[in-house]
């Protein structure tokens, strides 16, 4: 029952005293969305202790990881403070489903909050430092709604690894070298890098990531998390500096199935701002929500395509060798009906992106989708893409100009929109997809196609189809690798079966040992 307005002058202190006494309470490590939750209800923890507690160890542990860009400490607490106060005026009545949780939303990513709380999202660039966004990104605005408390901004390779060919994995002008957690030397890869990591080193339970083609799947596969890839326009882009509208999505990255799905759930739905997409892909939204589809018992009766040519290429002998061959073994087990030795003859041509036009159309819609979002902003330094390559050769030592030059951004300059080079790519691409992923799903009657890590990331994206990727084991080397689930479009609760079942069945992850630079 609410709390009686006679003791809502007691909230601040209750709150207070609430907060000081949890920071030793609760093991921050590995914890869930569901863990907290049934802390904060027990009494155990506050949302102001929990975003105390992340950012200790965000102190603790990014000096040397590099996963996050900037945290806005005074809004976060500001928000969990009210989460706290709303969960005891309320006293057991219903919360949104993310009351209070921390969450870090890619550099990419939007977040204007009330105008105390504003974050940079600059995509690893120093050219937007400074600017400010009008509103929240359409996807900031349904977290919040959900309760979430926007903590701050994870790392990412600049322009969602968009600049040019041979920029490390990870790498910004504003963050650095973002480090994989479990084997510093190896790569954390692709664009949402940060954001797996963050997830990975326990920095945070929810992290929110984008993927253009792989930039997801390569990072949750590397650091050891799990990661949902939606069907392109489940999920709104506006407010996000994205690369192409055919294949950019929004979604999250976490520890466990369970927490990716209830993130998942409180991001999807239609945005006025991203009508089409989100229009088109909310038919696919399922009533009762995806929670639904956490079935233990889900591998049981599905039909599992094996992609052995061109994907799962590993060494005689090798752990991953064996580690996929005990996994399918698993699967089989829990009723799973795997369809093995399956090929795509046009892997070689979906793999070139220049063969087979994903470039060619990235680099026109990527000024279109810059430019545009630019253009929304309250205010910032740049206004263009032109704007921005200027920025560079102004600055060149900052932004490692002589080493890595800007020649993506060069070549999207020279476009003139969608004309009948990006209207070929864009039919060849529809050929690819209905020639490949659709017709050997259809002809095999599958439910998903297995790959190892984020090997089909080209497959699944140029099609905007979904992806799981859940932990699969570790090499000789500690470096993590992943399964992968992917679907057509809108096969989100399929693959949520899939993933979960798998997932509960293996329980391969573990959390990375870590040097922590901050007592």
């Amino acid at each position: 029952m609410p709390m009686p307005p006679p003791l809502r002058h007691l909230l601040p202190l209750l709150l207070a005293a609430a907060a000081a006494s949890t920071a030793a309470a609760f093991v921050l490590e590995e914890a869930t969305v569901e863990s907290i939750h049934r802390a904060f209800a027990g009494g155990e923890l506050t949302s102001r202790g929990l975003v105390e507690l992340y950012l200790r160890r965000i102190a603790s542990l990014d000096p040397a990881l590099h996963a996050v860009v900037e945290i806005d400490a005074a809004g976060a607490l500001a928000a969990a403070d009210r989460a706290d106060a709303a969960r005891l005026e309320l006293d057991g009545a219903a919360l949104p489903p993310l009351h209070g949780i921390p969450v870090l939303i890619k550099d990419n990513i939007a977040a204007a909050g009330d105008g105390s709380g504003r974050l940079n999202a600059t995509a690893g660039s120093l050219a937007l430092v400074g600017s400010r966004p009008a509103r929240d990104a359409g996807v900031v605005e349904r977290l919040r709604r959900a309760g979430a408390v926007v903590l701050g901004t994870a790392s990412l390779s600049e322009w969602c690894n968009f600049r040019a060919p041979g920029i490390p994995a990870g790498w910004s002008p504003r963050a650095g070298q973002g480090i994989n957690p479990y084997v510093p030397s190896a790569t954390p890869c692709a664009s949402s890098s940060g954001s797996a990591i963050a997830a990975a080193a326990n920095m945070v339970a929810v992290t929110i990531g984008t993927e253009t083609d792989g930039s997801i799947m390569c990072p949750s596969s590397f650091n050891s998390v799990v990661g949902i890839k939606p069907t392109v326009g489940l999920t709104s882009r506006a407010g996000v500096i994205i690369i192409s509208p055919r294949m950019d999505t929004i979604g999250p990255i976490c520890r466990t199935v369970s927490d990716a799905v209830h993130v998942l759930e409180a991001m999807v739905g239609y945005d006025p701002r991203d009508a089409e997409a989100t229009r088109m892909a909310s038919r696919y939204i399922p009533k009762g929500g995806y929670g639904q589809f956490l079935n233990i018992d889900g591998l049981r009766g599905k039909r599992v395509g094996i992609l052995r040519k061109d994907f799962f290429r590993f060494a005689p002998g090798s752990i991953q060798e064996k580690v996929f061959r005990d996994h399918f073994n698993t699967m089989r087990k829990m009723g799973a009906i795997l369809v093995d030795n399956l090929e795509i003859p046009s892997m070689k041509v979906i793999n070139d992106a220049v063969q087979s036009g994903e470039r060619a159309l990235m680099l026109a819609e990527f000024k279109l989708s810059l430019n545009s979002y630019l253009s929304e902003l309250a205010s910032s330094p740049v206004r263009s893409l032109s704007d921005i390559i200027d920025f560079n050769n102004k600055n060149p030592v900052e932004e490692r100009m002589a080493e890595f030059g800007q020649s993506y951004l060069l070549q999207s300059e020279a476009t003139n929109g969608i004309g009948p080079a990006e209207e070929r790519a864009i039919a060849k691409l529809n050929k690819l997809c209905e020639e490949g992923l659709e017709k050997i799903m259809r002809a095999n009657q599958l439910d998903v196609i297995v790959a190892p890590g984020a090997s089909a990331h080209s497959l699944l994206a140029i099609g905007g189809y979904p992806a799981i990727t859940v932990p699969a084991g570790y090499a000789s080397n500690g470096v993590p690798f992943a399964i992968c689930f992917g679907g057509l479009k809108g096969s989100e609760p399929m693959l949520i079966e899939i993933a979960y079942s798998f997932e509960q069945a293996t329980k391969v992850r573990k959390p990375p040992i870590l040097q922590h630079s901050v007592i």
